[in-house]
């Protein structure tokens, strides 16, 4: 990088400052620039900047024009301070006011949203914290939903998605630093942790990793996904995100680290784990019992989706012994005219698939989930009766890509979809043997991916007994009353009397 130049510091003429302001912002009509007298006889000229649409500097004029005039603004009326110091501590009733000194910081603050104050004859401003636009407000998510429990989703504006984990959290080591980020988007990048319980070496590898960007613009958190990521050449996501706020506030509660990006909805946490991804908030809102055979059940979707279309390909081809006789004769009846084998099937039918999910995604709401749900029955039924695909192929298709919808994590069904494809050659090559090997592959590849420097397979792979309480497993709450013992290395235990109560009551007369 290269060495920056120093800032150019304000002027104490009001004038020239207002000249370099309209040059340097090309005279863009959405920035307001106004001249004003201030003080008690008007006597004091005061500059205004703000942009329109960004900032209420509605509050402040007014504050400016009646109150200044009544208490009084020359110099040494209040114990000797500048007008600047009186404007500062006595007049502006606004949250946050911070003095400026040069021009590149009065250009972020006015273009972030805060109004600008120049007095003639201070070199000094002040940036007043009063920044009101439009957004989408709080909705429900529209990518992780639940059935029971909050409704409540992260929106597009940082201010709200803060205040949404701290309405969640009430506690004062609840700790947010914000960082801006991009040279030319200067986009508010927040990092959100409980002090005491995150483990303070993954803290300083986030912090490091994120003072290491220097890029143009920021427009999304998938940017710095992945530029702060592990760098392994790998499908699987390393870093976890959310658009729930309840989401955020547990891994919190687990001695994550969370990082929010202005203009996005998405959070994102970290260090993420391989079991993280197939676990969902409604995990913890729901009975153990229900929740635990919930968590079975994305396992074996997630068999199904990864190795289904691979075995009835490895079986058809190479392995017809495997099938009941019964069974073998009527897929054998069905293939009869098929001309492809069945591996040319396969990439027929799944890419046929993808083109219609992604079809429905991109179309218009409306009609996109209409379209793709009848252009798979039109599609599949025409192949079939054309003689291009065997029905049993179609039924394979269509089971893999539905337990595939059962991973919450919209990212770990990508990962998943892109490895069937290639287990899917590994069996039409050489059968069982290959996806065995296609298998153990992808073990050792899992167990050598690190997030943060916390393995990725924790609490498997290194196997801690203590953490598989809610791992695909779900105990009651009593239960789980300790964190993660690799996350968190400190202030493990997370509840202290964690034995359930026992009522002393009988019932009869």
């Amino acid at each position: 990088m290269e060495a920056s130049s120093p800032k150019q510091q304000l002027l104490a003429e009001l004038t020239k400052n207002l000249q370099t302001i309209k040059s340097a912002l090309g005279n863009s009509t959405d920035i307001i620039i106004k001249e004003i007298p201030i003080g008690s006889d008007g006597s004091i000229p005061a500059g205004i900047i703000y942009t329109d649409g960004l900032a209420d500097a509605a509050s402040i004029l007014e504050a400016l024009m009646l109150e200044v005039r009544e208490a009084g603004l020359e110099p040494g009326a209040a114990a000797g301070k500048s007008p600047l110091g009186v404007l500062k501590d006595f007049i502006l009733a606004v949250g946050d006011v911070r003095e400026i000194a040069d021009y590149e910081t009065l250009y972020t603050a006015v273009l972030s949203g805060d109004t600008v104050i120049l007095l003639d004859g201070c070199a000094q401003g002040l940036a007043a914290s009063k920044r009101q636009w439009k957004d989408r407000g709080v909705t429900e998510p529209s990518a992780q939903t639940v059935v029971r429990g909050p409704k409540e989703g992260f929106s597009e504006s940082l201010r709200t998605n803060t205040a949404l984990v701290r309405r969640r959290i009430k506690d004062p080591h609840l700790w947010l630093e914000t960082m801006p980020i991009g040279r030319v988007t200067k986009t508010d990048v927040a990092v959100m942790y409980i002090k005491g319980i995150a483990n303070e070496d993954v803290l300083r590898e986030v912090k490091s990793r994120l003072n290491r960007i220097d890029i143009d613009g920021i427009l999304e958190s998938g940017y710095v996904e992945e530029l702060i990521q592990d760098v392994t050449f790998t499908p699987f996501p390393t870093i976890f995100n959310t658009e729930r706020p309840d989401a955020v506030a547990a891994d919190l509660l687990e001695g994550k680290i969370a990082i929010l990006v202005d203009g996005t909805p998405f959070a994102m946490t970290v260090p993420a784990l391989f079991i993280q991804f197939f676990q969902a908030s409604e995990d913890y809102y729901q009975r153990w019992d229900f929740a635990t055979l919930l968590r079975i059940l994305r396992f074996l979707s997630l068999f199904i989706a990864l190795l289904a279309p691979s075995l009835y390909i490895a079986i058809t081809t190479f392995h017809q012994e495997l099938l009941p006789t019964p069974l073998l004769i009527g897929l054998a009846a069905q293939r009869e005219g098929i001309p492809f084998p069945a591996f040319i099937e396969a990439v027929m039918m799944e890419l046929t698939f993808e083109i219609l999910r992604e079809a429905g995604v991109r179309m218009p709401r409306a009609i996109g989930q209409s379209v793709s749900i009848v252009g798979t029955l039109v599609i599949g039924q025409a192949a079939v009766e054309a003689g291009l695909v065997s029905p049993a192929m179609v039924i394979v298709v269509a089971i893999t890509a539905i337990s595939n919808f059962v991973i919450p994590a919209f990212n770990m069904g990508i990962s998943i979809r892109i490895i069937r494809f290639g287990l899917m050659g590994l069996a039409a090559t050489f059968g069982l043997f290959g996806i065995t090997v296609g298998l153990v592959a992808l073990v050792l590849h899992l167990c050598s991916l690190r997030s943060f420097g916390i393995p990725y397979m924790a609490p498997f792979a290194p196997f801690i007994v203590q953490d598989q309480k809610d791992s695909i497993l779900r105990l009651p709450q009593w239960a789980l009353f300790s964190r993660p013992r690799l996350i968190s290395q400190n202030n493990m235990i997370r509840e202290r009397n964690n034995a359930p109560a026992k009522s002393e009551s009988k019932a009869g007369p």
